[in-house]
């Protein structure tokens, strides 16, 4: 017997069919002998049409009452597959994140989560019940409801097959795996089998939506198996887990593109020791995410740092560069919003030369320019204009034979 824990987006269960289709797939999974702990999403579009409820009463939208407004619609949907279960005879119970025992900083509509203690749900599954927990929220230590974020579920979902020592965490949504490419962008597109840990994460890091890159951290950091499925087909999807299950063994796997990118320049740089220090310091408090850092070779002690950021980010980013340049002696801050980023990944890239020669040769054969390169041992992502992005995928998945 496995103890398996799934995971429903919201259009899993956006409405009373699906939620019965859901309960029907638990039940079957029931009888073939799983103990089930189930995350899961609010209904359809819920969470967004709560944030524009706020948006309709309120300007200033405190953290704590968001959380307590957003966290609602998991709690709808939590309730309303628990009775679905109960009408076809499954034993089950429902949980909110509290009472599930998800333990969270106090980082209201980010939260991050600290620990789960999973007794309740152990006694539930041990009576032998399904725990439909709901997913994308929890509870600070100071008892006040916090919510994780957007795909909070998926880290939910995780958490919970960590804490509980589960067979494998199955994450169900409305596409059938992780695929190659994205399939609108490149049709040749193919579902990948087997995935590693890192790989995983390295997608998801480089703009690949689902999973949540904070579930795949957290399955690579506790090592929970996964496995990425479609709720509207069942088929079998893709599995990550250790690298050396990974069979398939190509050189890349896949090829990622994420738009909504931001590049800024702080141009005339001094170069001397503790500048990056305070130019980063001031972007990490105010919060900025930066991704890709160029720094040029120094020029008459001067010096150029380029990096990445969330568009979404730009605004405050700049202001708090511009806030620096006293400081770090430079000249000037520019930024450039028309950029995307597209990323190489495969695990067997740390053994095989001639990964980066064919990605440059590739871009130069289709004129496509690159302005920035970052690496790691299995991914080389480059930052090319928007314009000619989803040009740069389709030759990279050519070049790779991805197809």
């Amino acid at each position: 017997m496995a103890l398996v824990v799934h995971k429903y987006g919201g259009s899993s269960v956006a409405d009373p069919e699906r939620i019965r289709l859901v309960a029907d797939y638990i039940g079957r999974a029931r009888r073939r002998g799983d103990d089930v702990v189930v995350a899961i999403s609010a209904m359809g579009k819920t969470t967004d049409q709560l944030d524009r409820l706020a948006d309709d009463v309120s300007t200033s939208r405190p953290g704590r009452e968001m959380d307590l407004l957003l966290s609602s619609g998991e709690r709808i949907s939590m309730a309303l597959l628990t009775m679905a279960l109960t009408d076809l005879g499954v034993p089950a119970v429902s949980l909110t994140g509290s009472q599930a025992g998800i333990i969270t900083d106090a980082s209201h509509q980010r939260a991050r989560i600290l620990e789960v203690r999973g007794d309740r749900v152990r006694a539930a599954v041990a009576a032998g019940q399904v725990v439909v927990v709901a997913g994308f929220q929890g509870v600070s230590r100071s008892r006040d409801v916090t919510t994780l974020g957007r795909g909070g579920t998926d880290t939910t979902a995780v958490a919970l097959a960590a804490a509980l020592d589960a067979d494998r965490a199955e994450i169900y949504t409305d596409v059938s795996g992780v695929f190659s490419a994205d399939p609108r962008v490149v049709p040749t597109a193919r579902r990948l089998t087997h995935l590693s840990w890192e790989e995983l994460l390295e997608m998801c890091a480089a703009g690949c939506p689902k999973p949540d890159v904070r579930a795949a951290e957290f399955a690579r950091t506790h090592r929970v198996r996964m496995e990425i499925r479609s709720s509207f087909t069942w088929e079998a999807g893709t599995r990550v887990g250790p690298e050396e299950e990974v069979v398939e063994q190509a050189i890349v796997s896949a090829i990622v593109l994420e738009g909504g990118e931001a590049k800024v320049t702080v141009a005339g740089v001094a170069d001397r020791v503790g500048v990056s220090a305070t130019l980063f310091g001031a972007l990490a408090d105010r919060g900025v995410n930066v991704d890709m850092i160029v720094q040029n070779t120094s020029l008459d002690g001067r010096t150029d740092i380029s990096f990445t950021m969330p568009i979404s980010d730009l605004d405050v980013g700049l202001a708090a560069s511009r806030s620096t340049l006293d400081d770090i002696g430079a000249a000037d801050v520019t930024a450039d919003s028309d950029i995307a980023k597209v990323s190489i990944i495969g695990a067997g890239m740390k053994t095989n030369p001639g990964v980066a020669a064919t990605v440059f040769r590739t871009l130069a054969g289709e004129q496509i320019n690159i302005e920035m390169i970052s690496t790691s041992p299995i991914r080389i992502s480059v930052v090319v204009h928007q314009a000619e992005a989803e040009q740069a995928v389709q030759a990279l998945h050519g070049a790779f034979g991805l197809g």
